[in-house]
This record gives structure tokens, C-alpha cells and sequence, in this order.
């Protein structure tokens, strides 16, 4: 992970101090871009504790299609909701605040957040009146049937409801890619938190690369990263300097339960989903600007 440790120490060096929404304040550069071989292990950060944990956990739920924060803890902790009154997660906060101004529901029995990634990955711009695009059934069948194809979108961008999402999607679209048998991923981040957000989401899409490449027959190539707005947040400058000057350690190989289509791979669980070898540094808080 050295090319996620070289892209903090570009933006120490050249980003320009802003304003941002949250009012923290940010440290931020506008266009970068990584690229990992996904054959050469799994792009876990190593320089600190990766929360793996909830990076399987939010991307099933995106898989479901689910906009309850509350069903995110079910199946991060694997408990039933009426157990979990105590335990957050990453959208916990965007839950009780944005989502509440919204007017959605939020208890211990549900958390609403609105259209974000699950319901646009599974029924882009469904409404009452009108049933939404599957977007991942369609590019699972697109991969197989039509792979040499440069049209591999996963949108999650969407104009029509961005208004009705308690946080707008950061990780706005996702390209795929199949050359030789192997399929590869382009991630395009218009918003990049570089300190705490950014390992989640690396490590995230090349889950979600290898558990489409598994699904298609097919093997791994690459994970590339691109960046838009990519900042450090000032409340994160002593934390991004520590780890900065930490040395990389070798990296993990995955482990996936298995599954042969979306439905079985939806039956599976957080646990289930293992990094071989990982031996990360240890954790760097930090609190998250919501």
C-alpha cells in the first residue's frame, strides 16, 4: 500500500487549504489516482488496522439493497436488530442526523437514509410509480454475455433523488473491465476523505471486484482508484503524519466463502470472509466530519 501512503504525503505537500461543508476545514488537492494488482494480494492498508469487519458488512448491504442503517448493523454483527440497540455503525451518524432532517424514520427498530448506494445498485431511480434498473443483475449478465463490452457502468450518482439521499453517494461510479480473462475495476470518488475513508473504499471495491470476478468466471486484474476532491481533514493532520512515516507491511490474499450467483452470494456472511496474512500496524483514530 504504498501508492495510498504516497498519496497522503502528495497532499501534505501540494494541497490547498479549504472550506468544506462540515465546517472542519481540509487540506485537499483536486484529481489523483492509484492503481493495485489485485494478483498481488489485497489492497488492505497495513500502516493501521483496516475495519474489515464493516467493509464486508456495508457492501452486502449495499448488495441487498437496503437503505436501513439498522439492517446494516444485522448483518455487520449478526444479530438481530432488537440485540443491537447499542451498537452503531459507519451510518449511524449520517443516519441520525441527515436522515432525520429529512423526515425519515429513525429508532431502534429502523434507521432510514434515503435512495443512497444499496437502492440505486438495485432500483436506480425506482419510485412508486415506476420499478428501477438492477443494476447489478444487469452488469453480472452484461459481463458474462458481453465482456469485451466498454459500457460496464455502476452508477450511483443519480440527479432525480440526490435531495431525498441523507448523504449524497461520494464513490460516484464504478467501471469495470474485461481483457485476458481477468475482470478490473475503476472506481471515480468525487468526494475522498484520504484518512479514514479512502482504505474503507479501496478495500471495498476490490472485495466487490473479486466477488464479481468469482460470480463470472473470471479472474482478478486491477483495482484503480481515481480521486476527485481528495482531502485530509485539519482534525486529521497529526494522525495522517504518523502514519505517513510508518513502513508497509506485506500484503493480505482473501479468503471468500463460496457462492456461485448474487442469491448465494447474498446468503453468505460478514464472517465468512477472511484476510489471509493481514498483520496490520496498529489503529489511528480519528473522528469522521459528518
Amino acid at each position: 500500500m504504498k501508492q495510498y501512503l504516497d498519496a497522503l504525503n502528495h497532499i501534505l505537500v501540494h494541497g490547498e487549504t479549504v472550506d468544506d461543508r462540515t465546517g472542519v476545514g481540509t487540506m485537499s488537492v483536486f484529481g489523483y489516482q492509484m492503481r493495485f494488482n489485485l494478483q498481488d494480494g489485497f489492497p488492505a492498508v497495513t500502516t493501521k488496522r483496516l475495519a474489515w469487519k464493516s467493509v464486508v458488512g456495508e457492501l452486502l448491504w449495499f448488495l441487498e439493497g437496503s437503505t436501513d442503517e439498522r439492517r446494516l448493523a444485522e448483518i455487520t454483527f449478526d444479530k438481530p436488530r432488537s440485540k443491537l440497540a447499542d451498537k452503531t455503525t459507519i451510518w449511524t451518524a449520517n443516519a441520525d442526523a441527515q436522515g432525520v432532517a429529512l423526515g425519515y424514520q429513525n429508532d431502534d427498530t429502523a434507521k432510514e437514509l434515503g435512495p443512497v448506494y444499496g437502492y440505486q445498485w438495485r432500483d436506480f431511480d425506482g419510485c412508486q410509480q415506476l420499478d428501477g434498473v438492477d443494476q447489478i443483475e444487469w452488469l453480472i449478465n452484461e459481463i458474462k454475455t458481453n465482456p469485451d463490452s466498454r459500457r460496464l457502468i455502476l452508477s450511483a450518482w443519480n440527479p432525480n433523488q440526490i435531495s431525498q439521499m441523507a448523504l449524497p453517494p461520494c464513490h460516484t461510479l464504478a467501471q469495470f473491465r474485461v481483457m485476458n480473462g481477468k475482470l478490473s475495476c475503476q472506481l471515480y470518488q468525487r468526494s475522498a476523505d484520504m484518512f479514514l475513508g479512502v482504505p474503507f473504499n479501496i478495500a471495498s471495491y476490490s472485495l466487490l471486484t473479486h466477488m464479481l470476478a468469482h460470480i463470472c468466471d473470471l479472474e482478478v486484474g486491477e483495482f484503480v482508484w481515481t480521486g476527485g476532491d481528495c482531502h485530509i481533514y485539519m482534525n486529521h493532520l497529526a494522525q495522517v503524519n504518523e502514519q505517513v512515516i510508518r513502513e508497509p507491511q506485506k500484503l493480505p490474499y482473501l479468503f471468500m466463502p463460496p457462492f456461485c450467483d448474487l442469491e448465494t452470494l447474498l446468503n453468505t456472511r460478514t464472517s465468512d470472509y477472511k484476510l489471509i496474512g493481514y498483520d496490520p500496524m496498529p489503529s489511528i483514530k480519528a473522528p469522521m466530519a459528518v
